[in-house]
């Protein structure tokens, strides 16, 4: 079956606008629960296993399921997938009615990275489809990235506000409405499309990847709060042995599940690599600034997403100028210019006093880096045939998604240790185990100088943390213009 999009299809913006508020509300689903896990708990009582798949598991989902959903939306039509995922997201979030335990609760969040795995690469691949003039694809793709921005900024304002005046179920049931309305809109503006000769299906292809996936992230979550033990040895040797044999048999199938030979392009690997180290840096930073605002400023939860407006006012502003701007100065100037200023805000938390003030100014230069994702993923789908553009935009999804945990996990850790190394040698493990658990034992003891040096130590730890999400993002900036053609021309590419 031939692909049915039109050259230009007469109702793409009202199209992408769907698409691009479904976005938003799948980021901002995946920080609102941050802002309501202290009432579950509460209510609930889960256990520390609990607690943690509660949060892990809707990423390990995602992360399984990307590769081999958007080879079958490829297939199947990306339409139907789309809209089948509003369904389940919407269903699931339902679901949370009647979830009254941990394991209901976790199930829920399972489902809903099943809607969420559906979702997000098909908006991007619709995106390819949809806007086949280069130069309107970069600015669909800009308003795109800017509703991820905004939207995981969003989370925890709307949240704070929702737990204010209902329970935690609140933070799920606001996915139902605008679910109903994705919907109904989708299935009236979106037009359907597929790939016209997608081959036969790799079944053990499809196996590989799942398993591989699965196994990657798990293990850096577990060696980010366990360490490297004999399980998470045996995970990550799973992940290596199952990834690579789903490589070697990509690249050795005329119809790979996944097609890895997009990265013989240097814009294609760019505008990856530019996604997953902007994800590790931006990741790893957010987790410790929340904890920075709330902890050390003493920030409610609504408080903090206020705080943290600054970024997402920067990448609101810069993502969807990015394509205008590219075609003023190139593609990869912007491109490697994000990358470099991302850094220098990351610079300016190193050098600057830790006052909000400097912080502010820090993440609204982070949010503006950010914009430059606008281009990475006009210059990931400028690299990929319409056909492909299932592969393109799982390959930009899984960059992100391991980005954002490789973050976590290894800036997490590294800002743990520099924690501890400023604590005195005589402190306890309850102060060295976290910030929380140091300042939970200062007040037990009513020790003002306990609290005092843990809050100080942990300042320290975040600002040395920052000086290395700096180096990581200008390492980028290079590379990225290293291997970004200099004559790179959105407006121009066509497949």
């Amino acid at each position: 079956m031939t692909n049915t999009v039109t050259e230009l299809n007469p109702r793409r913006w009202a199209a992408l606008a769907v698409l691009s508020a479904s976005l938003l509300l799948i980021t901002m689903d995946m920080t609102i629960l941050n802002v309501a896990l202290p009432q579950i708990s509460a209510d609930l009582r889960p256990g520390a296993v609990e607690l943690l798949w509660m949060i892990d598991v809707y990423s390990l989902v995602v992360a399984g399921l990307l590769v081999a959903v958007s080879a079958l939306g490829d297939r199947w039509g990306r339409k139907r997938m789309l809209v089948s995922g509003f369904v389940l997201f919407g269903l699931a979030s339902v679901a949370v009615l009647w979830a009254d335990s941990p394991a209901e609760v976790i199930a829920v969040r399972a489902l809903l990275g099943v809607g969420g795995a559906m979702i997000m690469p098909s908006t991007l691949s619709m995106i390819r489809n949809l806007f086949t003039d280069a130069r309107e694809r970069a600015t669909a793709l800009g308003v795109w990235a800017a509703m991820a921005a905004v939207g995981g900024a969003l989370g925890p304002i709307v949240g704070g506000l929702l737990l204010e005046a209902f329970s935690w179920h609140a933070a799920f049931l606001v996915n139902v409405p605008v679910m109903a309305v994705a919907v109904v809109t989708g299935l009236l503006l979106l037009p359907e499309s597929r790939n016209p000769d997608p081959g036969r299906w790799d079944a053990l292809g499809t196996v590989l990847s799942m398993v591989g996936m699965i196994a990657l992230v798990y293990a850096i979550k577990h060696v980010a709060t366990e360490g490297l033990d004999a399980w998470t040895a045996l995970t990550a040797v799973l992940a290596a042995v199952t990834l690579t044999w789903f490589v070697r048999r990509c690249l050795g199938r005329p119809d790979p599940l996944l097609e890895i030979r997009l990265f013989r392009g240097g814009a294609f690997t760019s505008g990856t690599l530019a996604a997953f180290t902007t994800s590790i840096a931006m990741a790893g930073m957010m987790l410790l600034m929340v904890q920075w605002a709330q902890l050390v400023q003493g920030y409610s939860p609504l408080q903090t997403g206020l705080a943290m407006l600054p970024m997402a006012v920067g990448s609101a502003v810069l993502s969807p100028l990015a394509p205008a701007l590219a075609t003023r100065i190139g593609a990869r100037t912007v491109l490697a210019g994000g990358l470099v200023i991302g850094g220098l805000g990351f610079v300016v938390l190193w050098v600057a006093p830790t006052t909000y003030l400097w912080v502010a100014v820090s993440i609204l230069l982070i949010g503006a880096g950010m914009g430059s994702l606008a281009i990475a993923s006009a210059v990931i789908m400028a690299g990929a045939p319409a056909e492909k553009a299932g592969s393109a935009a799982a390959i930009e999804e899984t960059s992100y998604e391991i980005g954002g945990t490789f973050g976590v996990a290894v800036l997490g850790s590294l800002a743990a240790a520099l924690y501890r190394a400023e604590l005195p040698e005589n402190a306890t493990d309850a102060v060295r185990e976290s910030l929380g658990g140091a300042l939970a034992a200062a007040r037990a003891i009513g020790s003002s100088d306990l609290a005092a040096q843990a809050t100080l130590a942990f300042t320290e730890s975040l600002r040395t943390t920052s000086l290395y999400g700096a180096v990581l993002m200008l390492l980028a900036a290079v590379a990225v213009w290293w291997r970004t053609p200099a004559r790179l021309d959105l407006a121009t590419a066509q497949h």
